[in-house]
């Protein structure tokens, strides 16, 4: 009887962690403003468990031609002709507990057909104010954070 009642507390306690952790890495979940204030990106978790951002929203949605924005600077030809508008532009970021951030991910820039290694955080407790960094061939000190803003 003393180890059924162990177990079943062992058992309700790990359950009641994995909560709280899924609680604070669903934190980042929502929908942004970049920092040139030009787009929302809304971040969701995957079926897989990870973070990815998608454009929602693109303030000038059309190029001069009045044609929707597309893709011409990806260094895949075959993608140069896909829209802005519902890309995904954040891949696979996931929650590491013990730096408080969401890392391990891709961060894709329409604008250069660049794609960089990216982490992302909250400061303190604010939560309008999202930083991602990304930089280059894995030097986090090879690179800038931007400042995204939750939208209300």
């Amino acid at each position: 009887m003393t180890r059924l009642f162990i177990l079943l507390i062992f058992i309700s306690s790990s359950f009641v962690g994995a909560m709280a952790q899924t609680s604070q890495s669903d934190e980042v979940k929502g929908t942004y403003w970049n920092a040139e204030k030009t787009s929302h990106i809304r971040i969701y978790r995957a079926k897989n468990g990870k973070y990815y951002g998608k454009i929602e929203y693109l303030k000038e949605p059309n190029d001069e031609n009045g044609n929707p924005k597309t893709d011409p600077e990806n260094p895949n030809k075959e993608l140069r002709s896909r829209s802005r508008l519902g890309m995904v532009i954040m891949n696979s970021f996931s929650w590491n507990e013990s730096e408080s951030r969401w890392e391990d991910g891709t961060i894709y820039d329409p604008v250069s057909g660049n794609t960089y290694d990216g982490y992302m955080y909250f400061e303190g407790d604010n939560r309008t104010v999202l930083y991602l960094r990304g930089y280059m061939l894995g030097m986090t000190w090879l690179g800038r954070t931007s400042e995204w803003t939750r939208v209300e």
